[in-house]
Formats: structure tokens, C-alpha cells, sequence
């Protein structure tokens, strides 16, 4: 009992700045979103009874936003794993050089969201990147790849996996760096061949650590802002616009903040949703007992 509350005072100041740095924006978004607070009540909170959340319910533009988002983020989320699981494993490998290899791959996961969304912009420009340019010097013809709404997206995606499939490949890494060296050997001793192996003993045991990576992405996905801001700022036509962006336009550009702030609520119940799936999926493969263990 004793050291439990040693542990508790320890923990006091860092849940204490939880609180002040999420505990409380989060009430007072609840709290706006029952106000009308705009520009035709002077920015000044009024209770609306609720209006807030009925417009919510028969606003097309958030649901198609909330589509595009949930799109946005399986999409990304499926092609970070795929990718980082063959990251890691290339990365896992005897390789020589490969201290320098696993650096490099690290990079564009170090660099600010904002540059590179920059630098994807330029590449994919119409028609003055070099991607364009590229295709033109095979005898192609310029593609706005920015400017289409049908496949926007999808390049988006694309910046987005290239941005964060390092992290992916840096958790799977740490998981395969976990297994015995031995157990790979008594299977390729019975005659199992690398595919074999790869399924019947590398993804079991991996599992706990795709479903870590698998719960972070998500939840970063749905709330991805800053990557869509810079590089398509929602268009074309709204094609690539997600709920973070449709927040921020809500309360900085038409200064609804009552409205604004019932969008963000709802996207926070949808990261609850995608939160509480995953934590169910790491408790099923029982990561919560292999950490109690460790400690």
C-alpha cells in the first residue's frame, strides 16, 4: 500500500500537466459545443440548446469529410505496415553498412511534417516538378496529380506513408530484435523455408508490435492536419479536406468556435473509437501480461 502511493505522488505532476494540457481543452470543448459563440453573437458564448450537434447530424460536408478521413487513414495505415514490416525485416538483416542504412531510414520520420509536405508539393507540382518533367521526357503529357480530384488522395497517402513508414519499420524492428535466434534456426533446420518461417514463427510473435503500431498510426492518422494543410489544403474541391481541416476552417476562417469546437469533439469520439479497438486488440494478443512480466 506504501509504495503504492509513492507511486501515485511520483506520477502527480506529470498527471497534473496531463490535466492542464488535455483535461481541460477537452471539458471546454465540451463546453463550447453546447454555446453558439460567432461572429453573429459577437464571439460571445450563448447556449443554443444543443443546435451544434443537430447541425452536426445533417451536415453533409462533415460526413463526407469523415468518409474522406477514415480513407485516408486505413488507407495509409494498411501501406505503413505493409511496407515498415519489409523495412524491418530488409534492416534486420547482416547487412554491411547497415547502422548507416537503419540512420538514413530514419530521416524523412525526422523531418517537420510541414517541409516535407513542402518538398511533396514541389515534386508533384503541375507542370513544373520533376515528377512531371519526368514523364515528359519519356514523351507524356503533365498529370495534375494535385489538382485531380478522383486521385489526390491516393497521393497523399503516398507522402503521408513515405513521411511515417520509418516509424513503423523503427517499433517492428525493436519486435524482431526480440525473438531468439534459435527458434529461426531449428526451422530452417526442419526444412522450413524463408516464407515459412516469415508465417509461422516471425508474424506470431510480432503481433504485439503491429498492433502498437497499428494503434499510434491510426490514431495520428485520423487527426492529420498539418500534411493536408500544406499540401493540397483540402482540394481539389474539397477531395482531400479531414475533420481536423474542416475544424480549423469552422473556427480560424468563418469564427465559429461553437461549431468548431462540436466538429472536434466528435473527431476526438472517433479517435476514442480507434483507441479503445486497438487497446482490445493488444489486450487479446496479451501484451498487457508480457509487460507486467517485464516489470
Amino acid at each position: 500500500m506504501k509504495s503504492r502511493t509513492v507511486t501515485l505522488l511520483l506520477m502527480l505532476p506529470a498527471l497534473l500537466l496531463l490535466a492542464a494540457v488535455f483535461l481541460y481543452p477537452l471539458l471546454r470543448y465540451g463546453w463550447l459545443s453546447l454555446q453558439a459563440s460567432s461572429v453573429l453573437t459577437g464571439l460571445v458564448p450563448v447556449p443554443n440548446g444543443g443546435a451544434n450537434w443537430r447541425r452536426l447530424l445533417e451536415d453533409a460536408r462533415f460526413w463526407t469529410d469523415a468518409g474522406q478521413t477514415l480513407r485516408f487513414a486505413l488507407c495509409s495505415v494498411a501501406l505503413e505496415l505493409l511496407g515498415g514490416l519489409a523495412l524491418a525485416l530488409l534492416l534486420h538483416r547482416p547487412l554491411r553498412g547497415r547502422g548507416a542504412l537503419r540512420a538514413l531510414t530514419l530521416l524523412p520520420w525526422a523531418l517537420p511534417t510541414t517541409v516535407m509536405a513542402l518538398g511533396w508539393r514541389w515534386i508533384f507540382n503541375d507542370p513544373h516538378g520533376p515528377l512531371n518533367a519526368a514523364i515528359r521526357s519519356v514523351g507524356g503529357s503533365s498529370y495534375g496529380f494535385l489538382s485531380t480530384p478522383s486521385t489526390t488522395w491516393f497521393f497523399v497517402v503516398l507522402a503521408d506513408v513515405w513521411k511515417t513508414m520509418p516509424f513503423v519499420a523503427l517499433l517492428l524492428l525493436a519486435g524482431l530484435q526480440t525473438i531468439p535466434a534459435d527458434l529461426e534456426e531449428a526451422l530452417r533446420l526442419e526444412g522450413a523455408s524463408r516464407l515459412q518461417i516469415l508465417r509461422r514463427l516471425t508474424l506470431p510473435l510480432l503481433v504485439p508490435y503491429l498492433s502498437l503500431a497499428l494503434l499510434f498510426r491510426l490514431a495520428q492518422a485520423l487527426g492529420v492536419f498539418d500534411l493536408i494543410q500544406v499540401l493540397t489544403g483540402g482540394g481539389p474541391a474539397g477531395s482531400t479536406e479531414s475533420l481536423a481541416l474542416y475544424a480549423y476552417l469552422n473556427a480560424m476562417r468563418f469564427l465559429d468556435f461553437g461549431y468548431a469546437s462540436t466538429v472536434m469533439l466528435a473527431t476526438f469520439l472517433l479517435l476514442l473509437v480507434s483507441l479503445g479497438g486497438g487497446w482490445l486488440l493488444l489486450r487479446r494478443h496479451g501484451l498487457e501480461r508480457t509487460t507486467e512480466r517485464a516489470a
